[in-house]
């Protein structure tokens, strides 16, 4: 390692290799504000703040700026109680979101949060989840989002970490970037993110680094960037819809490493606009994540130190129960076909569902019909039910595998209790790798 009176001179040699943060935001303006309504009505609906959810709500609306005092109030009380009550079994990264959502923003008189304390089980679970890496094979407990999301916040609240460690792991040839050989976007951005944090702790001068670090780290960025990039549809999303808030978040802070003939941010966000007018965004973690980015906000902004920023109510937001944007159902009943697949071999079923029905319901009404084929457990997480074992075969982050939900051939763009199924449809729960 560089001895420290060495940092600045090192500084000043890595700048260029820092891309200016925020330079090429697109942000809807304020006379457009009632398009985002749906977004706002869908986090401040109070059945959905409850959990880790509250944690990407706040995070999301404290960055945005546009709460009341005492709306604020009652999410960051949602949100402590939770982190402190059940600890011991959050994830990793379900606690670094937790303590960026806490720590957004410093509040006037608000309550008095052990962020010390809080850093210091992240680092915890963190070293854990190098441990598992190790152990097996490359896997880490979760998945490298939330590991990304681990470095995001112990960049942000100044949290141990290994420079050396960070530029290793985050290599974009790493399998945990791909799934089914395929790029995920939304973690390649969060890993953006949480690169470009720990490079402005490098210019800084406050992390102690190898110079060959360093240049891998800005390597990996921009690597990481043009897959990004590389993923972009005609209509400009990336990825996909639930992909492209972070993405554009990651674009935002990374402008030096892509021309403006790449991407039109503005096209972007006007289909991201339209999409929220049909009711996409009807998850309160997909709202959540999309809404920073179109208020020109990226989780770098994060700051417990700078007093928030409350809202005048431009959003018409309110306290009371709304409801969410779904497509209008019929009581008539549908008929679907059902399979559970296992190492090729397929147990199929046909069971009839109200119309308006998503995937979770036709499972259950399988498992009813037939408990012994059928049976399956799920967990929820902040984007709703997710299927964690069927006839009592677990998903394994250490063997790679997971339960893979696909209708008519195709995999889910959607989770199991969002994906609204159709009369005819060839829905299947296949037991995978990836």
């Amino acid at each position: 390692m560089r001895q420290s009176h060495q940092l600045p001179l090192l500084g000043l040699l890595l700048f260029s290799l820092i891309p200016r943060q925020q330079c090429e935001i697109c942000e809807v303006s304020k006379e457009n504000y009632t398009a985002i309504n749906p977004l706002i009505s869908t986090m401040i609906d109070s059945k959905y703040s409850k959990g880790i959810q509250a944690a990407n709500v706040l995070l999301s609306l404290r960055l945005s700026g546009i709460m009341n005092q005492i709306q604020e109030q009652q999410l960051v009380e949602k949100v402590n109680l939770t982190t402190r009550s059940t600890e011991p079994s959050l994830t990793s990264g379900q606690l670094a979101l937790a303590i960026l959502a806490l720590g957004a923003c410093k509040a006037p008189g608000g309550m008095s949060i052990n962020y010390s304390e809080l850093v210091k089980d992240l680092e915890n679970k963190f070293r854990a989840e190098i441990k598992n890496m190790e152990d097996h094979s490359g896997n880490p407990l979760t998945n490298y989002y939330q590991l990304s999301l681990d470095i995001l916040a112990l960049c942000l609240f100044s949290g141990n970490y290994s420079v050396s460690e960070v530029a290793k792991l985050f290599n974009p040839e790493n399998k945990n970037y791909y799934f089914h050989g395929q790029f995920s976007v939304d973690t390649g951005a969060m890993a953006v993110l949480a690169l470009t944090c720990v490079k402005g702790k490098i210019t800084r001068g406050q992390k102690q680094i190898d110079r060959k670090d360093a240049e891998n780290i800005d390597k990996h960025t921009e690597s990481l960037v043009n897959k990004i990039l590389s993923q972009k549809t005609e209509n400009g999303l990336l990825g996909n819809i639930y992909s492209t808030g972070e993405a554009m978040q990651a674009l935002f802070v990374s402008s030096n490493y892509y021309n403006e003939s790449q991407w039109v941010c503005q096209k972007t966000r006007d289909t991201v606009l339209t999409e929220i007018s049909r009711g996409a965004f009807h998850m309160p973690t997909a709202a959540a994540q999309i809404l920073p980015a179109l208020m020109g906000k990226t989780y770098l902004d994060v700051n417990k130190d700078s007093s928030c920023v409350y809202g005048s109510d431009p959003f018409n937001i309110t306290t009371q129960e709304s409801t969410p944007v779904t497509p209008s159902v019929s009581p008539s009943q549908i008929q679907v076909n059902y399979s559970v697949v296992i190492d090729n071999q397929a147990d199929n079923i046909t069971v009839s569902v109200a119309n308006g029905s998503v995937f979770l319901d036709v499972m259950e009404q399988a498992e009813k019909k037939n408990p012994t084929l059928f049976w399956f457990k799920s967990e929820e997480t902040s984007w709703g039910p997710y299927i964690i074992s069927v006839r009592g075969i677990k998903a394994d982050p250490n063997d790679r595998t997971y339960w893979k939900l696909l209708s008519n051939g195709e995999p889910l763009s959607q989770g199991p209790g969002s994906y609204i199924v159709h009369a005819g449809d060839d829905l299947e729960v296949r037991w995978s790798t990836y």
